[in-house]
């Protein structure tokens, strides 16, 4: 296809764009896990298209939302693994759109490189089709950007976009409120994708043997354990949807506790979270240990082992945590909503 497409002189200023083409044609068949009939262009146009299928919504709001997987990359760098991130890149927008109550319907990605590695690229994208397999959502499009002198030539950055859709009346509304509702808790399958600067410092990550199984992590290392991808919550969030009432959805990421949850409570109310109810995981306490972190910072950066809370009426707290455990999350109630100006209290 690309035959005649060949410069020397581009080659000689380290662009490879027959790297490119070849990276294309590598990432294919990860793309084609995600492609439905939805899906009216394929890969290679100027634009990626999606035919939008409204039946059964009267009043179609789009929710976009977009991210990178930030510093955690150094860590993938580190570990000569890349199949992940991608993972990571896709969820931090579609967990995020999810709090509006909208189900994702396509992402895009944008990776930018020192040298364009084709099995190194297609690996990346391997991730974000998985992580669209994981969100319903198809991958229509993305980019990939050779940038010598500007990265060097083992990284890359990683960043994308999603677009979802919500009818207008469904739109999550935080109005209704009160004391006395339940805030749910969904747990975490690590670090996710924040805070990476702080965990680097803490563990020294460039000069430490982060590849050394430790006990404290059930015999995984550091690396392993800090690459863990970040969870999608959206197929069981869509189910929950369904079948009650939500009033309110927080993704926690960078600002942990302190800063995430507040965005989903109306002004007036707090959230009144019972800390020895909350799961945290071990890796939290090694980083809190090994980079004397104290407690306030821990839940003021980290997920400290919950990815999301839902608020709901206390009455219907059991049928939300039923149909989560169905849909395959071990949720629990994690605290309430309290009429306070502070808010969010851990205690």
């Amino acid at each position: 296809m690309h035959n005649n497409s060949k410069s020397d002189s581009y080659a000689a200023a380290g662009v490879d764009i027959t790297a490119g083409y070849r990276a294309v044609e590598l990432m294919k068949q990860h793309i084609a896990r995600t492609t439905t009939s939805a899906c009216i262009s394929g890969i290679g146009g100027f634009g990626g298209l999606f035919e939008l299928d409204l039946k059964g919504i009267e009043n179609p709001v789009l929710v976009s939302g977009t991210d990178g997987v930030g510093t955690k990359l150094k860590l993938a760098f580190l570990m000569d693994k890349h199949d992940t991130v991608g993972i990571d890149c896709v969820a931090m927008c579609v967990n995020d759109i999810i709090c509006a109550g909208a189900r994702p319907l396509f992402f895009l990605d944008y990776i930018a490189c020192g040298k364009n590695v084709p099995e190194k690229i297609a690996a990346i994208v391997s991730g974000v089709a998985e992580g669209c397999v994981q969100s319903g959502a198809s991958l229509i499009g993305g980019e990939t950007a050779e940038m010598p002198g500007f990265y060097p030539v083992d990284e890359y950055d990683l960043a994308g976009f999603s677009v979802g859709v919500v009818d207008k009346s469904k739109i999550l509304d935080n109005s209704k409120i009160t004391a006395g509702d339940v805030i749910i808790a969904l747990p975490s399958s690590g670090v996710h994708s924040n805070g990476f600067s702080l965990v680097r410092k803490v563990f020294d990550v460039e000069n430490a043997d982060i590849k050394k199984p430790v006990a404290e992590l059930g015999g995984k290392s550091v690396g392993e354990t800090l690459l863990t991808p970040t969870k999608i919550y959206v197929k069981p969030m869509l189910a929950l949807f369904d079948e009650i009432t939500v009033k309110g959805v927080s993704h926690i990421t960078g600002g942990g506790f302190f800063e995430n949850i507040p965005r989903s409570l109306p002004a007036g109310f707090g959230a009144n979270i019972c800390k020895n109810d909350i799961k945290v995981l071990p890796i939290f306490d090694l980083i809190a240990k090994a980079g004397n972190v104290p407690e306030r910072d821990m839940f003021n950066t980290y997920n400290m082992g919950v990815g999301m809370s839902i608020t709901v009426d206390k009455n219907d707290a059991d049928k939300a945590l039923e149909i989560l455990k169905a849909n395959g999350e071990d949720a629990y109630i994690v605290g309430e909503v309290i009429k306070s100006d502070d808010a969010c209290i851990i205690k």
